[in-house]
């Protein structure tokens, strides 16, 4: 009884898991860097509801799904520091290749329609690492002089303003 008793717990365990539950997990690590360091992260889910602050460098722990079937998570990920341009980047969830190819193998359709898309172990959140380089903010104060010339970019130019601008030749 006892030489039966590994290969059923195998053959039970192929059955009644999906590959990608057996050999994926249920959330991911995010490293998130910007140039400059030190820049407000803001992370908030597709409801909108925010899981995360914090300053850069800095790694997140971030769940893959959120539990319900084919519930698959996608955050928005806000990079903003003082005197520079905001970034926003969106970290979104596909499917990964070992609940594709797992699945036609191990888990079958117990795995594929079952217990892979409520365990979210299925998705890969991409990109797999945020990096944002921040641009220096144009600076626009009331406290222009007489007669002197700025030179910016035309979408740079606060909407309140552009009726101010002078055209040079």
């Amino acid at each position: 009884m006892k030489k039966y008793l590994k290969p059923m717990a195998l053959i039970l365990m192929v059955v009644f898991m999906g590959c990608a539950t057996i050999v994926g997990d249920k959330t991911q690590l995010i490293p998130i860097s910007s140039t400059p360091d030190s820049a407000t992260v803001l992370i908030t889910d597709e409801k909108g509801a925010q899981v995360f602050r914090g300053k850069t460098p800095t790694s997140v722990t971030l769940h893959k799904s959120d539990g319900s079937y084919w519930g698959k998570k996608n955050y928005s990920v806000i990079i903003s520091k003082e005197g520079y341009d905001a970034q926003t980047i969106s970290l979104t969830a596909s499917a990964n290749g070992w609940y594709i190819a797992g699945n036609l193998v191990f888990g079958g359709l117990i795995g594929w329609f079952i217990v892979d898309p409520f365990n979210g172990a299925m998705y890969t959140l991409s990109p797999e690492q945020v990096t944002a380089s921040l641009g220096k903010q144009a600076s626009f104060h009331n406290n222009f002089s007489e007669g002197a010339i700025s030179i910016v970019l035309l979408e740079n130019v606060p909407r309140e303003l552009r009726d101010k601008m002078k055209k040079i030749r």
